[in-house]
């Protein structure tokens, strides 16, 4: 486990380089990573590369034994470039270019953008393939699933389309064109999704052009690699991630990659509201699913952050320990803080580092320094990984599916993963986040929310888990949708009826109105937004509505098919609903739960196979007390314990 920064020593003067490199080390710095905008330094005028600089730095940080994360700069093309060629800046839904001054706004489809991109890279590499000082290689920053409809990427598009469904005739039927006379006779009809709200536009089509754009975004990535590797065979390649508006699918993104790695930065304001799920515990067992291995935190948080928004308070005192540690015992090997100092220009001066613009030693400067040592003190933990009986399944294509169609007010998909996610961790439960389509085998129990869209091979994978024994939870709006994005005419949830031998005989999207189901056991919960009326086949009603026109009738089945259980869950419920649920269910498969968490209180467990360590996170600000079952042995203090007493955001680990 390493704890770096990202450092930008083209923005400082060189006098600082020694000094930075110096403090660093005696801090416990382990990388650096360097270059992803530095475009314009590297060649400050076509063909002509000054690597000087840069060879002086990773110099200066090998001899302090600080090994450097080089990026791509490809991210910033540098004005010249644009100036010559302007045809490779991005288009917007609005036919128009998007303006330059800022940064990312290159084309990745454009052929001149790749030409002069394998040029800045394959110098880059070749200078710096073999140095031992190179640990890993980034791609780029931040890569997103770019909308950019520039003749280039429609031409692409059609290309695309040609290639997936054959003909102009297949295309017409599959995004179902006869709707506004909205047929092709000619495949250079065919448009992108235009700036107009998504909604007022052909989903199919909309579908379709987002998994384009993901296609794009990983044929861009894997170039990039097979440059690299032209010139390394051996260090690692990644790039840097996180969940924005326009998400890439992150299993294709990091497919041909060594490992994933995620910008994270959790919040600084703890809510009050309890059905606020704001930990992210989520997305960093989201990133550890990508590859269903350990991954990289690429920027953490670090201080007061504010660009495009006004600034964020500070982070609360431990919590810059506390989240970089929440992010290693989800699976992160190596954490790099956003940014080791503060800039001083341009658009990021707000945006904090560890250290403020005074450059001067502060309060989280501090707390970095004692990360770093508490860092030093957990190799114990090297060689474990953590093993979950439990996944929530997440589909980049449902996700996509709900921008381009809003279901009801309030009906957030990610809010389903999260308040499933919130409701095991609850219970001290170990859980892994994953693509519809992997192995599931290894599970007891798997929550499938909303699959809306349809894939043959994913159906087939629930199937065979719940044939084989497992329980599953299926949710509203599942099978909604064909592979095309168009609504399947057959009673809901299609594909999934036998399975949880129910099918929905009406649904009503009732947004902010409240609703009460109550459960076999005579519990009530508030529920709201959707509710699908069940009408049982083979499955028996595990909860009813209780008010209402529905009254009396099924929210909620339980169904027993072959050797597993599917669950039906019609309706979105406030977080109590869900913990019951998921006690329920851990108490029927087996799954051990640990009772009598504080809130805010995160429990993360990581074996070697032979011993566990159980990981006590406080994710509040407030202080916990956590009776143990028994007296263990604290990692981090080197004694017994039989209770914990955590300060706001601090961990304790102890060995089971």
């Amino acid at each position: 486990m390493k704890i770096g920064v990202d450092y930008y020593p083209e923005q400082w003067d060189r006098a600082l380089w020694e000094k930075d490199a110096e403090v660093m080390a005696r801090t416990g710095v382990k990388l650096v990573r360097i270059g992803e905008f530095a475009w314009s330094r590297l060649e400050p005028r076509e063909g002509e590369y000054d690597f000087g600089w840069l060879d002086e730095v990773i110099g200066i940080f090998s001899r302090y034994t600080i090994g450097t994360v080089l990026c791509t700069p490809t991210n910033c093309p540098p004005l010249w470039l644009y100036e010559k060629h302007p045809e490779m800046i991005q288009v917007g839904g609005d036919g128009r270019q998007i303006r330059t001054g800022i940064r990312g706004h290159r084309c990745i489809n454009s052929p001149v953008f790749r030409e002069y991109a394998k040029k800045i890279n394959t110098q880059l590499i070749r200078r710096y393939a073999g140095n031992k000082a190179v640990a890993a290689w980034q791609i780029d920053n931040e890569l997103e699933a770019y909308l950019c409809t520039c003749e280039v990427c429609r031409g692409k598009f059609r290309e695309w389309l040609i290639e997936k469904y054959g003909s102009v005739e297949c295309i017409n039927q599959a995004h179902g064109n006869s709707v506004w006379s909205g047929e092709y006779s000619s495949i250079t009809q065919v448009q992108p999704p235009t700036d107009y709200p998504k909604a007022w536009q052909n989903p199919a089509l909309c579908l379709d052009w987002y998994r384009f754009t993901c296609d794009s975004t990983e044929d861009f990535v894997r170039d990039t690699m097979m440059t690299i590797r032209m010139e390394d065979a051996k260090v690692p390649i990644t790039t840097n991630t996180w969940l924005c508006e326009n998400t890439p699918d992150f299993y294709k993104l990091f497919e041909p990659l060594d490992f994933v790695s995620y910008d994270n930065y959790p919040p600084v304001r703890i809510p009050d509201d309890p059905e606020e799920f704001y930990s992210h515990a989520f997305h960093l067992d989201l990133m550890r699913g990508v590859k269903n291995k350990n991954f990289w935190v690429m920027e953490q948080l670090s201080g007061a952050t504010g660009s495009w928004a006004p600034m964020s308070p500070a982070p609360k005192p431990g919590m810059i320990m506390g989240y970089a540690l929440q992010a290693m015992v989800h699976g992160a090997d190596t954490v790099m803080h956003f940014r080791w100092r503060t800039a001083l220009t341009g658009a990021e001066m707000h945006w904090h580092g560890i250290l403020d613009h005074s450059n001067t030693p502060n309060r989280r400067f501090l707390e970095f320094c004692e990360l770093c040592r508490r860092v030093s003190q957990l190799g114990i933990l090297d060689g474990t990984y953590i093993q979950s009986d439990i996944a929530i399944l997440y589909s980049p294509e449902a996700d996509a599916a709900f921008k381009i169609q809003p279901q009801t007010e309030g009906f957030y998909y990610f809010q389903q993963l999260k308040a499933f996610h919130a409701a095991f961790s609850h219970f001290g439960a170990n859980i892994d986040v994953v693509s519809p389509e992997a192995d599931l085998s290894r599970y007891k129990v798997v929550i499938a929310p909303s699959l809306y869209v349809y894939k043959k091979s994913v159906t087939e994978n629930i199937y065979r888990f719940v044939v084989n024994g497992g329980t599953v939870v299926l949710t509203a709006r599942s099978g909604a949708k064909d592979e095309n994005n168009n609504c399947i005419m057959d009673t809901l949830p299609t594909v999934f009826k036998e399975l949880v031998g129910a099918e929905v005989s009406e649904y009503d999207p009732i947004g902010s109105e409240k609703r009460i189901i109550r459960d076999f056991a005579g519990n009530e919960f508030e529920c709201s937004q959707w509710c699908d009326i069940l009408k049982l086949n083979t499955a028996r009603a595990y909860a009813e509505y209780n008010d209402g026109d529905h009254r009396c009738m099924p929210a909620v089945s339980m169904n027993r098919y072959c050797s597993g259980v599917a669950y039906y869950v019609g309706t979105v419920c406030k977080s109590d609903f869900y913990e019951s649920l998921a006690s329920n269910l851990m108490m029927q498969t087996g799954i051990p739960k640990l009772k009598g968490l504080p809130r805010g209180m995160e429990v993360t467990t990581r074996t070697n196979g032979r011993d566990e360590y159980i990981c006590f996170f406080n994710n509040s600000d407030k202080p916990a007390v956590m009776p143990l079952p028994k007296p263990m042995f604290s990692v981090i203090n080197s004694a017994g314990k039989d209770r914990l007493e955590l300060k706001p955001f601090e961990m304790d680990i102890v060995k089971k």
